[in-house]
């Protein structure tokens, strides 16, 4: 019987999707829960990547899996780019039609002399601004195999896979560490209040009624 108790539980099931991609380069399985803890489980051959991705999971408290085998004997860009590219492909698909979310976050987010500021706008159209980092930081080697220059890119592939606006703006900084991770932890903090639900919302947040 579809008794209002069994509405009610019926929304508050965990939003998950696993999802799997293999190319000549990469392959990839990524699941992801929207209504976790934060827990993680990843490997993707890019250590410095798997801390980044640990601490997003962490402070969006969205439960994430993901193992990536990719060619890093050449680059860790494809291994990079492609779990990026899978991680938003999961989330869009966990926020099914986006029915009773906040849609809208930001955070500002402080590590040591670092600060990010992050704004996320779950809206169905992706478009990704990404601005500040200080000169010589897409030059900076991290952990080995991680440039600075796959901060933005794994940011914007996630956005445009995933359906979202993401504005970041980092406002300081020295280290190439404490950039790059402080942009994970605010691009989390923002997207863990956008896909959160919501009681008070009825339906789509949108006045088009779709998303």
């Amino acid at each position: 019987m579809n008794t209002p108790q069994a509405q009610a539980d019926s929304s508050q099931q965990h939003r998950v999707a696993e999802l799997a991609r293999t190319t000549s380069e990469s392959s990839v399985e990524v699941r992801v829960d929207l209504d976790g803890t934060g827990k993680a489980e990843v490997s993707t051959g890019v250590r410095f990547y798997d801390h980044m991705l640990e601490s997003l999971a962490k402070h969006s408290l969205i439960d994430l899996r993901v193992k990536t085998v990719g060619d890093v004997d050449v680059d860790a860009h494809h291994s990079v780019e492609d779990t990026a590219i899978l991680l938003g492909q999961a989330v869009r698909e966990a926020l099914g039609d986006k029915s009773g979310i906040s849609r809208f976050g930001d955070a500002t987010v402080p590590l040591d002399e670092a600060l990010v500021h992050a704004v996320v706008d779950v809206a169905g159209r992706p478009y990704f601004v990404h601005q500040g980092e200080p000169e010589g930081q897409i030059y900076a080697i991290i952990g080995g195999n991680y440039t600075g220059s796959l901060t933005a890119h794994v940011l914007e592939s996630f956005a445009y896979h995933a359906g979202i606006a993401l504005h970041v703006r980092v406002l300081a900084g020295r280290d190439p560490h404490h950039i790059v991770e402080t942009q994970f932890k605010a691009v989390a903090r923002a997207l863990r209040a956008a896909i959160a639900r919501d009681p008070r919302v009825q339906g789509v947040p949108s006045a088009k009624g779709v998303l």
